[in-house]
């Protein structure tokens, strides 16, 4: 059947603003995609390079555009965004862009130029979902010709930026492989090979992370140059560009419920306004789309909350189709999707949405700049300020700083002790406590007071719990820091850290050992560049007092004695690395401690620079095993081998000290004869960390103790009831576990708790429920399965009552550590991240 739009004898928005064949231009001249490109658009995927091309061609042939790279991606990909504006704006383009900082509050001031509305469309932060990057060229085109005199009408009123392909890797894999599976014509069975796209898939980045859940996080190379980009700006409108199933049609603004309460009723409205000017060109073009569903506004890190957050209007839209469409695929009723098609819906909504907000500039302008100044006027809720208590080193909140700095959130800190009256999160009540020197404190009143309220409020208000992602995400239980959030304001002392830990102190000439305390992440980084230097590195298993100072179970202690052979510059090698680092040094004269055993004593463990292995690709899940690659690869600079799984032999475990299953689908793969290979190097000394689903298939192996939970049966007597058709996605949401906060029952005298302050906060998305361990050791346990922040279903907390979260199990010479939540969860759960480099360093070499 022929593609819908053919049906049509009139394409009005395409005739209006871009002939589909541009005639033959000269080479000096701003040419079309089609002739720069030499095809034309929706007949096949333009690499990333050839992206990169054109964008450069535009910018240097239209005298509306210009282009600046903002980063680049983990493989080296430019990352571009194109600004779009006519040549009168283009000569005030700083006064445009600094005028828009004063009116979010960020610079001083007072804007200069009359109001010109900002617009920033981001395509392809889903490397598959490949129609947006060529609807981008499409798009630039259109705004930038300056024989189009109805786009540059727009421009006299508003400034666009552009951002082609915000995740190149992503886009490259997807492409290079289609290119590969497809002949010159697309095959449109769903059957062929060209619409099954092989694990990983192209969605992700180079680390596998869904860069359209990172916004509020941070944790990737390409949302920190977009997050400094988008801030250099902070536009009005912002478009995230997406693709759906294949059997959906088209979705745009206005969203679904739940909104965030922080969201305002211009923001609520202005959607409605955009979506109603998209709906009219798709209603004249017979184009079928659907508005208010599925997509909510909740979950603070998508291109779409994020930017609402920051007092744009942020808006999320989805065409059918996806890495499984290719360029042509028939749909389930018969119809054929074309590429082409897919192409056209992007391009229309684009240009729609500059035309609606131009046509209302001076409102959006007014009502971005309203926005910043409520917030610093009357921040919303209940709580006036945020106080973040300091760490015993200051690891911990130095990264919970870095992570306001990132979204522009303002704070300060405490000189002067003072008693307050707050709500704890860790008790989870309200009490005086004690404001403290370096404690660090965000006040709601500011510019970014509703994202500073978002990302830090104890707990989230629950609109409506049928939600699309996690539900809790409070950044001082992702940091495992105490903090209070108080009704009243309390302005901070100073903008910079009054404590300042000296670097090292006790004997300078020729210590017998150096000690630091285990508390972070930063720890495991300097734990890391340690081992990769040869250094070999003890651990307390208890506590103890030496020269003066106490230290808790975790601290690392470097001895002279066994390093001696090792390296001619001990000394020098481990301050240098202690001074990169940042890290507290206490050069000690004396191994004969004060209270608690001596550094000869077995109660100091002992890490040789382990092999860490993890396997990779089917059967795991390829976001799971990018948190594990990444955490190694960028978050502690620590060597790991990813292992093939569809190739694996147990010869592959034969150097391998600790090997990662993250977590995934291991029915099929983890066979007896393998299960039987892994538990003989387990026994031979090797140490296990099962993550997630990873646990399942543990479980049905004799040598693992690991046991599902007994539930008790439910009563056969009731009489069944029936529930009606358009309650039962409610009536689920009883057993639903979309992500919630938890406080964890955490022994921290065992290894794998080394360093966690309890209570540990988890943050669990699943309600696998398994029984605490009888032949081992259960570290972590969920006593109490109501959430302090976010949803769980009544059903899945009494799944979840009374069971392991975290474990040990020794096996012959060798451990298994059991992860049934995940400590990395999207790379920002600081805290979770301290417990796995427990597992990887500590767990079995006590």
């Amino acid at each position: 059947m022929r593609p819908i739009f053919h049906r049509f004898g009139l394409f009005v928005f395409g005739l209006l603003l871009l002939p589909l064949a541009a005639p033959a231009q000269p080479a000096d001249a701003l040419q079309s995609p089609a002739t720069f490109l030499g095809y034309e658009l929706g007949t096949q995927f333009t690499p990333h390079h050839r992206v990169v091309d054109y964008v450069r061609h535009v910018a240097e042939h239209s005298p509306r555009i210009t282009q600046r790279q903002y980063g680049t991606s983990v493989e080296g990909r430019p990352l571009l965004l194109a600004t779009v504006a006519t040549p009168g704006n283009h000569d005030r383009i700083e006064t445009l862009r600094r005028d828009n900082l004063k009116r979010a509050g960020l610079v001083e001031g007072e804007p200069q130029a009359e109001p010109t509305a900002v617009v920033w469309l981001s395509y392809g932060v889903h490397g598959n979902e490949s129609v947006s990057t060529e609807a981008a060229l499409r798009t630039l085109y259109a705004l930038g010709n300056p024989q189009n005199g109805r786009t540059g009408g727009w421009l006299d009123d508003a400034v666009v930026l552009l951002d082609p392909c915000l995740n190149p890797d992503g886009r490259a894999r997807y492409v290079q492989w289609y290119k590969r599976m497809t002949g010159d014509q697309p095959n449109v069975r769903p059957a062929a090979r060209e619409h099954h796209e092989p694990w990983p898939g192209g969605r992700t980045n180079h680390y596998y992370f869904d860069l359209n859940r990172d916004w509020a996080w941070g944790t990737q190379p390409e949302t920190r140059h977009r997050l400094d980009a988008y801030h250099r700006w902070m536009p009005h409108v912002h478009v995230d560009y997406h693709e759906m199933g294949v059997n959906e049609p088209y979705y745009f603004a206005p969203a679904a419920e739940p909104f965030h309460e922080n969201l305002t009723e211009w923001q609520r409205e202005f959607q409605f306004t955009i979506g109603r000017n998209n709906a009219e060109y798709f209603n004249e073009n017979g184009w079928l789309y659907f508005t208010e569903e599925v997509f909510d506004l909740f979950y603070p890190g998508y291109g779409d909350t994020w930017p609402l957050f920051n007092g744009a209007i942020g808006m999320t839209y989805e065409q059918g189709g996806s890495g499984r469409a290719g360029r042509g695929i028939i749909t389930a009723e018969g119809d054929t999707l074309t590429l082409t098609e897919r192409l056209r819906h992007h391009h229309t909504t684009g240009l729609s949405t500059v035309e609606a907000t131009a046509n209302n500039h001076e409102e959006v302008v007014r009502k971005f700049a309203g926005y910043h100044a409520s917030a610093e006027t009357n921040p919303p809720g209940e709580y006036r300020t945020y106080v973040v208590q300091r760490d015993a080193q200051g690891d911990r909140l130095a990264a919970l700083a870095n992570h306001l700095d990132r979204q522009r959130i303002r704070y300060g800190y405490a000189t002067e002790s003072r008693t307050v009256e707050g709500r704890s999160y860790r008790g989870g009540t309200t009490r005086q406590t004690q404001i403290q020197r370096g404690d660090l404190l965000v006040n709601a009143a500011q510019p970014k007071g509703r994202l500073a309220k978002v990302l830090l409020e104890p707990k989230t208000t629950i609109v409506d719990s049928l939600t699309y992602d996690i539900t809790a995400w409070g950044l001082p239980y992702a940091y495992g820091l105490e903090a209070y959030a108080l009704s009243e304001r309390v302005t901070p002392d100073t903008d910079t850290m009054p404590i300042s830990t000296p670097p090292m102190e006790g004997d300078r000439a020729t210590p017998y050992a150096y000690v630091t305390p285990w508390t972070s992440r930063a720890d495991a980084q300097f734990a890391s560049a340690l081992l990769k230097a040869d250094v070999h590195v003890r651990f307390a298993t208890q506590s103890f007092t030496v020269d003066g100072r106490g230290y808790e179970p975790g601290t690392l202690v470097v001895t002279r004695a066994g390093n001696t052979n090792r390296l001619d510059r001990f000394d020098a090698t481990v301050r240098r690395l202690a001074e990169a680092h940042d890290q507290f040094l206490h050069a000690v004269p004396t191994g004969f401690t004060e209270r608690g055993p001596d550094f000869g004593s077995d109660n100091f463990g002992f890490v040789d620079g382990p092999h860490v292995a993890a396997l990779s690709g089917p059967p795991t899940t390829s976001s799971r095993i990018g948190e594990v690659w990444h955490f190694f690869d960028r978050q502690i600079d620590y060597p790991i081998t990813l292992l093939p799984a569809d190739d694996f032999e147990a010869t592959m475990l034969d150097d391998v000290d600790v090997l990662v299953l993250p977590s995934g689908y291991y029915g099929d793969w983890l066979t007896d004869a393998r299960a039987t290979a892994l538990t003989d190097w387990v026994r031979r000394g090797g140490r296990l960390l099962a993550m997630g689903n990873a646990n399942d298939a543990l479980t049905e192996h004799a040598a693992y103790s690991l046991a599902g939970k007994e539930t008790s049966s439910p009563d056969t007597a009731a009489a069944p009831e029936l529930d009606p058709y358009g309650t039962q996605t409610r009536e689920q949401l009883a057993g639903a576990t979309p992500g919630s906060i938890h406080r964890v029952q955490l022994d921290d005298s065992h290894p794998l708790g080394f360093g966690i302050e309890p209570p540990y906060f988890t943050l669990k998305r699943n309600d696998d429920a398994f029984a605490y361990l009888d032949d081992g050791q259960t570290v972590g346990a969920l006593t109490t399965p109501t959430p302090v922040s976010g949803f769980m279903g009544h059903e899945a907390q009494k799944e979840v009552d009374d069971t392991l979260l975290f474990g040990t199990q020794s096996l012959g010479e060798g451990q298994v550590t059991y992860f049934v939540d995940n400590p990395l969860f999207r790379g920002f759960w600081y805290n979770g991240q301290v417990l796995f480099a427990n597992a990887v360093f500590f767990v079995g070499n006590g």
